[in-house]
């Protein structure tokens, strides 16, 4: 995009021209359209009627049927000096918060006495579906305007508590729940955000732990856990143990890591004899929710593999891939991410992010669009990557970012939480069940978003747990 706004006056149209623009709905696009129209529907803004109204079930009207098209028409085409003289348009399907539209023109008709002219209008999704199509009439400008773009100036708002976690909770509203063995739940966080995702009907919890440490802290914290199944053990190693044997025989559908260390949960499901292995490398992805991002956007791997491989990367970015699309939000654009975006064979993961993108054009990476190496800010800042002049459908606008090792990743991780007020659930891809593993400080609402990114991850077209084999190895 550039710095003036030129039109296409009537003589210049003809049949068939087309314009289209994109743009990802969020929370803050609902807020302000409600603030300039006076629309208050609580389907809209009431988060908790939208929550039993299908997912924040947004209505496309006037703000997608009427303002975004006339987008097209009145900056595109014609742009400039366009008289909008009617719509009618049909809806077709929700527009929610997250979803990706393009709305698109096309001149089918030209009227020369009265210089009008017809458009067919439509608006898609990420997926391909339309969710509005209709026909708009103008009259197209006679003289040729290029003018300076007005920048349109920032709005403030207070920081979201988590539209993009909400979504994901919702989607996994009305599934069959994840049994779940929730592993050492012995610290208020880990016990409440268990029970938190066993109350939203999201898992269905066996907690393996010490007995008594955890009947008496659910006492201490007003937790009513007496409906739920409680495997005593001695300590957390014994926990790990059971929770992994039970996984491994089809007895329960995820794990939850509770107050233990990663690597003694880890060390159990990677266990060569008795563990949860794959042909896969298991892997962590975390999905941030950012106020200042416009959509969620997803790390990986920034808890699991310390220094991994070119063929271990392929993994790590195909799990990510996997979960992204269960979560049916359309073909991921992955950013594998370096310290520049040049290949430069003294900087390793520029190479490794070049064999990627290779791997990814020969269907060794299937279901997403990958680009790198891609240097941080020109993976998420389409501003950045137009000044870097990088032609990509993956620069700017990363879903996925690919971290060059566990290092970079863990600092990228904190620094999104601590200074971009990021919010993150996260969970492990790659093993036979997924694990539920956030850090010992989450609070309630992460857990259950990252239960519910398991669910969403196993319910997708996979097996329930109905059809599980209680004797499989």
């Amino acid at each position: 995009m550039d710095g003036f706004i030129e039109n296409k006056t009537f003589d210049e149209i003809e049949i068939g021209d087309t314009a289209s623009t994109q743009h990802t709905l969020t929370k803050r696009d609902i807020e302000l359209f409600a603030i300039m129209s006076g629309d208050v529907n609580p389907s809209h803004l009431d988060e908790e009627y939208a929550r039993s109204d299908m997912f924040h079930k947004i209505v496309a009207h006037g703000m997608w049927g009427g303002s975004f098209i006339s987008t097209v028409l009145g900056t595109q085409l014609p742009g400039p000096g366009t008289i909008y003289l009617n719509q009618t348009f049909q809806f077709l399907k929700p527009v929610t918060i997250g979803d990706t539209i393009t709305a698109r023109v096309i001149v089918t008709k030209k009227r020369e006495d009265k210089h009008i002219v017809t458009f067919d209008c439509v608006c898609t999704n990420q997926n391909g579906k339309e969710v509005i199509k209709g026909e708009a009439v103008i009259i197209a400008p006679t003289e040729k305007v290029k003018r300076k773009r007005i920048r349109l100036p920032d709005i403030e708002f207070k920081k979201e508590e988590c539209p993009n976690y909400h979504r994901i909770i919702c989607m996994a509203e009305g599934r069959e729940p994840l049994k779940t063995a929730v592993v050492h739940p012995t610290d208020s966080n880990s016990l409440k955000g268990a029970i938190a995702s066993a109350t939203a009907g999201i898992i269905e919890p066996v907690l393996i732990g010490p007995e008594t440490k955890i009947k008496k802290l659910a006492k201490e914290e007003g937790i009513d856990i007496a409906s739920y199944d409680i495997i005593n053990t001695m300590h957390s190693h014994e926990a790990a143990e059971i929770a992994v044997a039970m996984a491994r025989k089809g007895e329960v559908e995820a794990l939850m890591k509770g107050k233990l260390h990663t690597d003694e949960l880890m060390k159990e499901v990677v266990n060569k004899e008795r563990g949860l292995r794959t042909g896969r490398r298991v892997s962590h992805v975390i999905m941030a929710d950012i106020p200042a991002y416009p959509k969620p956007l997803f790390v990986t791997d920034s808890a699991i593999n310390i220094s991994p491989t070119l063929s271990e990367k392929k993994d790590i970015v195909q799990n990510a891939v996997d979960l992204f699309r269960s979560l049916d939000l359309g073909t991921p654009r992955v950013a594998i991410i370096s310290a520049i975006e040049m290949v430069n064979e003294r900087i390793p993961s520029t190479l490794d992010a070049t064999a990627l993108c290779k791997m990814a054009e020969r269907g060794q990476i299937t279901g997403a669009l990958l680009d790198g190496p891609l240097a941080f800010d020109n993976a998420v800042s389409e501003d950045a990557a137009e000044t870097k002049n990088i032609r990509s459908q993956v620069a700017g606008k990363a879903d996925i970012l690919v971290v060059p090792d566990l290092e970079a990743g863990n600092i990228l991780l904190k620094q999104l939480t601590l200074f971009s007020s990021a919010s993150v659930a996260g969970v492990v891809m790659g093993a036979r069940v997924p694990i539920i593993l956030t850090s010992r400080s989450s609070g309630e609402l992460a857990r259950t978003a990252s239960s519910a990114l398991a669910l969403l991850s196993v319910r997708d077209g996979r097996p329930s747990k109905k059809n599980i084999s209680k004797g499989a190895a």
